[in-house]
């Protein structure tokens, strides 16, 4: 089983656009680059297109290799193929790591997110986030206040287990 994007952290992010990717993360993009061994730097994805367009979402290139496959399997000239095409493959870019774990976030993503001189990882299991900590302060108080306002039996974690009822045929 492939390691996940766990955690949060703050790093500082200097003039030219450098910042440290937490340690945990950077074995994680080590394990899913297929180039990747002892000695390279590890390749990733940073994707800056979606709807939400707040933050980046860092991807190794197993996990966005996987999301390709996935568009690829629509119909060629559907709207979702073509939305998701251009929010996946036309607004990213390629980025690897040096040899003492930062990566550069060129400055018109920096720009796009309003990522200044420090900014937060956020794991997200498949994948990892790149806010600037003001923005991702919100995102978590309105998280949070979403979170507060499902009614029982209704949060992300009974949706969870009732997943595993299903898989199991349990249930009723």
């Amino acid at each position: 089983m492939m390691r996940r994007f766990r955690g949060e952290s703050v790093h500082k992010v200097d003039a030219k656009g450098r910042v440290s990717v937490p340690a945990p993360f950077r074995r994680v993009l080590e394990e899913g680059d297929p180039d990747w061994t002892t000695g390279l730097n590890p390749n990733l994805v940073l994707i800056y297109g979606g709807p939400s367009g707040k933050c980046l979402e860092g991807y190794s290139i197993e996990a966005v290799a996987a999301i390709d496959a996935k568009i690829s399997r629509m119909p060629t000239f559907s709207k979702h193929r073509k939305a998701l095409e251009r929010w996946i493959n036309t607004k990213s870019v390629y980025a690897q790591m040096d040899e003492t774990g930062r990566i550069v976030l060129p400055q018109k993503l920096r720009d796009m997110m309003g990522i200044g001189g420090e900014a937060v990882f956020a794991g997200m299991g498949e994948k990892f986030q790149i806010w600037s900590p003001e923005e991702y302060d919100t995102d978590m108080t309105d998280l949070d206040a979403w979170g507060a306002e499902q009614p029982e039996g209704e949060t992300p974690f009974d949706a969870l287990d009732a997943m595993d009822l299903a898989a199991t045929g349990g249930g009723s």
